[in-house]
């Protein structure tokens, strides 16, 4: 999927996107916002230093996936608790601050980052995807996976990935790390179990 295509879908889920937002009053390291409003569709906010850098491209691809994330499995949440008149959220509406150490790989206590965050991979990297482009490398290594991270092959792996679907290596070793074809632990389990 292209970054346009992307931003076309993440469209399709919101009441607003504004790539080109300074988020800096929520602090510096802030790549993006999501905003819930009662009875209307969020809106989400990416910082301009994403978008507007060449070079930060798959960062901005990951934030976009992210975002959208929240939008698709977190708006109900959002909405049902404004009806039932929720403390919590402050005068209709809800903001949702993503920060980077957040983004790929949140601690699954931390639900809503670690399904904005699973939704991102998954956005960016379908498994079957994923599953088509890795099989001819795993299949031509004769091992069993996970591959531990560090070796070459976890590397090859990676490098597929990246190249493959425009997204960072980290966000690729989340994704693989996720559909247990990495690990940082000795394995004895396979691919296709």
């Amino acid at each position: 999927m292209t970054t346009d295509e992307l931003c076309v879908l993440v469209e399709q889920h919101v009441s607003d996107l504004d790539v080109y937002a300074d988020l800096t009053d929520d602090g510096f390291d802030v790549e993006g916002v999501t905003n819930f409003s009662v009875g209307v569709r969020p809106e989400i906010k990416v910082s301009q230093t994403l978008s507007a850098s060449d070079t930060r491209e798959n960062r901005y691809r990951t934030t976009l996936a992210h975002e959208l994330g929240h939008a698709v499995f977190h708006d109900e949440v959002f909405q049902l608790r404004f009806a039932a008149g929720d403390l919590f959220v402050e005068r209709g509406g809800a903001r949702v601050v993503c920060k980077r150490e957040t983004m790929l790989d949140a601690p699954q206590v931390d639900w809503m980052e670690w399904q904005a965050s699973y939704a991102s991979g998954a956005f960016l990297m379908p498994r079957e995807a994923l599953t088509e482009l890795l099989r001819p490398l795993v299949v031509a290594s004769g091992k069993l996976t996970p591959f531990r991270i560090g070796t070459g092959l976890s590397d090859q792996l990676i490098a597929a990935v990246t190249d493959a679907f425009a997204v960072s290596r980290e966000a690729a070793k989340v994704r693989l790390i996720k559909l247990k074809y990495l690990s940082d632990k000795p394995v004895t389990a396979t691919l296709f179990d």
